[in-house]
């Protein structure tokens, strides 16, 4: 039995091998939604008000941010459980790519783990052996997180595996390092790409300038890359880049956040009270 299973271990990593990328969560997705790309927003303080919100008016990602904001792992797995609850798929982006982070993020059963600022396939191979059950990766053997339905399985190792093949990992092109290291970047499998375009920005020296021509020429030396190895691509844009982004064919947009849309909502509404000031100003002024 045992001899078994682990041939069936080794006929199934052959088979990863040769079809390069498995059949994750948000792969599923894209093919229920073949209308590229699918849409995301992102969460950036503990709060299942915006996430229901989100889920209501159509969007199908959840990302939540751990890389600038103050959110706990306590506090991401249950902002997973709610978005899953509503319906969203959810992406985890963690501060970086140590073990720890990778290992409890993992725990939190995200659909994707997403790693900031990777520019060598080094660190892609060490974000798989931190995600990768064995004989994949040395993730460590935890039977009673939320990721393995806290050990309520008849087979642990059997859930384990599944979990390889659901969970997407991604990781942020955001430098001129890695557009340079591109190539063996989007070589390595099992990791898909993010594109973070401020930083890149940034790092090109027009920082602020997301539509500016070097970081669209950049991004899609990288995007180019990735579809050659068959990466699925995400991008985190705002609404004036959106139109470049969807002609570069990326596969998932993350379009805003809770905090802009907070922001952008007072501020549309403080400028109607405003506009009806000055109308109602203009109206009682007497003609002479």
């Amino acid at each position: 039995m045992e001899l078994a299973a682990e041939g069936w271990l080794f006929e199934r990593t052959l088979a990863r091998g040769m079809q390069g990328e498995t059949m994750t969560r948000i792969r599923c997705l894209l093919q229920e939604h073949p209308t590229k790309p699918v849409f995301g927003a992102a969460v950036y303080f503990n709060d299942p008000v915006f996430i229901e919100i989100c889920a209501g008016l159509g969007f199908q990602v959840m990302w939540i941010e751990m890389e600038h904001a103050h959110i706990t792992f306590a506090e991401a797995v249950n902002l997973c459980r709610i978005s899953q609850g509503c319906g969203l798929l959810t992406m985890i982006r963690i501060p970086n790519g140590s073990r720890e982070n990778v290992l409890k993020a993992a725990e939190c059963a995200p659909d994707i783990i997403n790693v900031p600022m990777a520019n060598s396939a080094h660190e892609l191979h060490e974000l798989t052996r931190y995600a990768r059950f064995a004989p994949l990766g040395e993730r460590g053997y935890f039977s009673v997180s939320r990721a393995v339905k806290y050990g309520a399985v008849p087979d642990v190792p059997a859930e384990q595996q599944k979990q390889n093949d659901d969970l997407c990992l991604m990781a942020q092109i955001e430098t001129t390092q890695a557009v340079a290291n591109r190539e063996e970047i989007c070589s390595v499998p099992g990791v898909d790409i993010f594109i973070g375009p401020s930083d890149l920005a940034a790092s090109l020296g027009v920082p602020g300038q997301t539509g500016h021509s070097c970081v669209e020429e950049a991004a899609q030396l990288a995007i180019n890359a990735a579809k050659k190895h068959g990466k699925l691509v995400a991008v985190g844009a705002q609404p004036a880049d959106f139109k470049l982004w969807v002609k570069a064919g990326v596969d998932l947009l993350f379009c805003t956040n809770d905090t802009s849309c907070l922001r952008i909502g007072a501020e549309t509404v403080l400028q109607r009270a405003r506009d009806a000031v000055s109308q109602a100003t203009e109206e009682a002024v007497p003609e002479k």
